[in-house]
């Protein structure tokens, strides 16, 4: 029994193809998860989520597709891939799209005005696919098809959402937080006493945590506020958390594959400097991993 997971976007703000970014991917964020039955749940809908698309298509065979979308939040990053995941426009699939309740404007008001006549040539309610709309609550705990997920909300403007993953009446775990600032507290975040400690235990022990990792601490420091983290302190989450395997995430769009190669060997080393037994890799797309 497991959770396969498989990387379709793993670049964060925007799209960022060209020769410095073919090992580790220009598309923003998608992530693919199946439980042991095949359950489709998708996580995040950067453009990554339009290869996938293509692909789950071409898998079907003809037949239906259905699954769960989990949206971190509504930034452009994480839902632009939407109007271009082909299998929205085929009569018989179904999705359920999955957001925070916290939002300031609801998920399905956020996926129907992208697709708006004003910026899109086709209209959400032109989709030929079924779409349904759920949100979840910090705390609430959801069963799905194979799967159970907990959220939790996470430091990043506008609010998000990191989820939890499961197996029914499993251990392993699947944390994927995709934006999320773990420096100093500021004024922006209107996290309660205490957040950081909880988010530590959120993360407890999952076998792998797939986390943001935008910056440097150098440039971290000109970015406070912006709701992302640093290299260094993805790798103190995951050790202080024990966890499993960190896989670096939300890649800075001019992260070069040859740069995000020495970042992976810093973090590395710094868990050998620690003493720890954390396994760190740089999400890549077409990196597969078992939960």
């Amino acid at each position: 029994m497991s959770l396969r997971v498989q990387f379709w976007g793993t670049r964060g703000s925007i799209p960022s193809p060209g020769p410095s970014t073919v090992r580790y991917g220009g598309n923003t964020p998608c992530v693919e998860v199946r439980t042991a039955g095949g359950w489709l749940v998708i996580l995040d809908a950067g453009t990554g989520i339009r290869e996938l698309g293509r692909t789950l298509i071409e898998r079907a065979n003809g037949g239906p597709i259905q699954g769960d979308i989990f949206l971190t939040h509504a930034h452009w990053d994480h839902i632009q891939g939407i109007p271009f995941f082909a299998p929205i426009f085929q009569r018989g699939n179904h999705f359920t799209i999955w957001g925070s309740k916290s939002l300031e404007t609801s998920i399905d008001r956020v996926v129907r005005d992208q697709m708006s006549p004003v910026v899109f040539p086709v209209t959400f309610e032109e989709l030929d696919a079924t779409i349904d709309f759920r949100h979840l609550a910090e705390g609430e705990r959801c069963a799905g098809t194979g799967y159970e997920v907990t959220a939790m909300e996470v430091r990043h403007p506008g609010g998000a959402l990191g989820y939890r993953f499961t197996e029914p009446r499993g251990k392993a775990a699947l944390v994927y937080v995709s934006d999320n600032e773990l420096g100093p507290a500021t004024g922006k975040f209107n996290t309660p006493d205490g957040w950081h400690e909880r988010f530590v235990e959120f993360c407890r022990g999952a076998k792998v945590l797939v986390h943001d990792t935008t910056y440097t601490t150098e440039e971290c420091d000109h970015h406070r506020g912006w709701g992302h983290s640093t290299f260094h302190e993805g790798v103190e989450l995951a050790l202080a958390a024990g966890v499993e395997t960190l896989v670096l995430f939300h890649h800075e769009p001019r992260r070069s594959d040859e740069e995000l190669d020495r970042r992976t060997e810093e973090c590395r080393a710094l868990v050998k400097e620690r003493g720890g037994t954390l396994q760190v890799v740089a999400a890549a797309e077409g990196l597969t991993l078992t939960v």
